[in-house]
């Protein structure tokens, strides 16, 4: 990797959380890597990919985690949520059935992950509009009943990939500000005052990765 790579502000461990085949491993290529793949097989395990994007003057270093199958057999495990200041819940608008679920997943995540966790809910597939079940209204709806950001998205065409990640990590990164101005420490940064290791710290130490699984 490239010293470019390796120079950031602060690192954001974003999860990818939703029913298998809603298309949780082609958001994550499409965004860190450009890519989709047709043939995408379910892996079991746990993934993740990283991208270093600009958000003002800071450069923050995206981590996103994939599932990868392992909500199939539910064996999604808190290690999974430990550090996580920012979740996708991703359903497929042509199945309901993935959009009905929702409620759950989001009780999984607030189980294990930080109150203050900022979470999206992304309509995913939207390239097969005309297989449509969730209307987007109803989605819309339900994100603002319930705090949540809202976006639908094709990982296929990479409609709104982009702005879906980028505007999950921005308000990440103005909640950290916002509380950084109120708590006066200087050194580090978290959304949850009880896990500083949510974010890396400062420019002056340089570290792979934030979060110890």
């Amino acid at each position: 990797m490239g010293s470019a790579e390796e120079d950031y502000n602060f690192v954001f461990k974003v999860v990818l959380i939703g029913e298998s085949g809603v298309g949780k491993t082609n958001l994550l290529s499409r965004f860190t890597r450009n890519e989709f793949n047709h043939d995408s097989r379910t892996t079991i395990g746990v993934e993740f990919s990283t991208r270093t994007i600009l958000v003002g003057d800071a450069v923050v270093k995206a981590q996103i985690w994939d599932t990868a199958g392992q909500e199939r057999y539910r064996a999604i495990t808190s290690a999974y949520y430990r550090g996580a200041v920012g979740a996708l819940v991703v359903f497929d608008i042509t199945k309901h059935q993935t959009y009905d679920v929702v409620d759950r997943w989001l009780k999984e995540l607030y189980d294990h992950a930080e109150a203050s966790i900022v979470v999206m809910l992304v309509g995913n597939k939207t390239d097969l509009a005309q297989a449509r079940e969730v209307p987007m209204e109803e989605a819309k709806m339900f994100a603002d009943n319930k705090g949540l950001l809202f976006v639908e998205t094709s990982a296929l065409d990479s409609t709104n990939v982009e702005q879906a990640f980028e505007t999950i990590l921005k308000e990440i990164f103005y909640k950290v500000q916002k509380q950084k101005q109120r708590n006066s420490q200087s050194n580090t940064v978290s959304l949850a005052s009880e896990n500083p290791a949510s974010t890396a710290p400062a420019q002056t130490e340089r570290r792979p990765c934030c979060i110890a699984l």
